[in-house]
């Protein structure tokens, strides 16, 4: 408990800084073109490591999960999820700043223990009261004293939605798949339906993309390629 614990809160400093990389991308870059290319690098960036982990449970005689009905199914609905949830969030960033879109985002701490409640999940009077401090903490730190709700806000809002969905979806295949693998599939799910979408409603151009690469780069590796693979092998402890 404690390992997931760690990992989880790990994963929340590399998203917590992941923001800002995100906001300056989508300055630079159309949203799906950022999504598509941070996906797919996140995807590539877990392959390498997948191979490595997976060669040394064979020296070490150990059993190698492979590809699986439950590993396929549970990366194409977790690929779908992140990507609606990611294209809202960066979509509504183009309208937001970056401290207002992490509040409503977080908010989807109050939105899991909810849907838990439909789903026979009652939450622990611990958990209710952390959540209440942590949204109220979050308020303080990136709201200031005009505040105001644009289409962005809205559009990040209904996200926190679906990241709510996505976790509680990756709570229900973590437990049964080799996490790092559901990670990457979830990458490469997210971006190809990105880039379909990117080619069906933009007009992606070469030279600003190569002009963000800072941003596309911490995004596909740290905030995708590190800390979603964190969250779920976090969360399946």
């Amino acid at each position: 408990k404690l390992k997931g614990n760690l990992l989880l809160l790990l994963t929340a400093v590399v998203w917590g800084t992941s923001f800002i990389a995100q906001s300056k991308g989508v300055e630079e870059i159309t949203p799906l073109a950022f999504i598509g290319i941070r996906s797919i690098l996140g995807g590539l960036v877990l392959l390498p490591v997948i191979a490595l982990l997976d060669f040394g449970k064979k020296r070490k005689g150990e059993k190698v999960i492979k590809v699986d009905k439950n590993l396929i199914t549970g990366g194409v609905i977790c690929g779908i999820f992140l990507c609606i949830a990611t294209v809202l969030q960066t979509a509504g960033m183009v309208y937001t700043s970056p401290g207002k879109a992490g509040f409503i985002t977080a908010l989807y701490m109050v939105i899991v223990p909810i849907i838990g409640l439909f789903m026979g999940k009652k939450p622990s009077i611990v958990i209710v009261i952390s959540v209440l401090i942590a949204v109220t903490g979050l308020y303080m730190m990136c709201i200031d004293s005009e505040m105001s709700i644009n289409f962005g806000d809205v559009l990040i809002f209904i996200c926190a939605f679906v990241f709510a969905g996505h976790i509680l979806v990756i709570d229900h295949f973590s437990p049964k798949v080799d996490g790092i693998k559901l990670s990457c599939l979830q990458f490469f799910v997210c971006g190809a339906i990105s880039t379909v979408l990117m080619l069906i409603f933009e007009e992606p151009k070469l030279e600003p993309i190569l002009g963000c690469w800072a941003s596309i780069g911490y995004s596909g590796i740290m905030s995708c390629g590190l800390a979603y693979t964190l969250q779920i092998v976090g969360q399946k402890y």
